[in-house]
């Protein structure tokens, strides 16, 4: 079975309230800058940590950036829920995680016209993690104030960052 060129990947297009319009293929969604639907999971271990990591330069979006958050879009007829599962267990190369708790949602809107709805979910991940190589760089497991002292030295996904500043404004 040949895997599917993330560009090819069926995704819905939603509109500002976050109802379904119509499915586009990834590439024309990102092209167009489509309303779309991500998830993002900030997965910590057993001792609280947060897996952070960098993206590899083969991404279709922010590339060779940082990140706090595992995740991705939602595909084509996926839940929220079913994509946060899937794109967590698939990032960090583990089966049989617990199903990510929701905690907020909100609509991304960056500085290049590209925009996307968005959940986000914590998950505890105390089994060994195995990343994707096609998404995953480099990797390490941080605690907040670690992460706080990276925020200042690493250049991070924009969309990462506007979740971060919401969760904790959330907290």
């Amino acid at each position: 079975m040949n895997p599917v060129n993330p560009a090819e990947e069926l995704l819905d297009v939603v509109d500002a309230s976050d109802r379904v319009t119509g499915q586009l293929a990834r590439g024309e969604v990102y092209a167009n800058k489509l309303l779309h639907r991500c998830v993002f999971i900030l997965a910590r271990d057993a001792e609280g940590r947060i897996f952070v990591h960098r993206r590899t330069p083969v991404k279709l979006v922010f590339p060779s950036l940082y990140d706090m958050f595992v995740g991705g879009v939602v595909g084509a007829g996926e839940s929220y829920d079913a994509a946060a599962l899937r794109e967590a267990e698939e990032e960090l190369g583990v089966q049989g995680l617990p199903q990510p708790q929701p905690l907020f949602k909100f609509l991304y809107e960056g500085d290049d016209g590209q925009g996307w709805w968005s959940w986000v979910y914590e998950v505890r991940c105390e089994l060994p993690v195995r990343p994707q190589v096609e998404e995953v760089a480099w990797h390490a497991f941080l605690t907040e104030e670690e992460l706080e002292q990276r925020l200042k030295e690493w250049e991070w996904v924009p969309d990462g960052r506007a979740a971060w500043g919401r969760l904790l404004s959330e907290a």
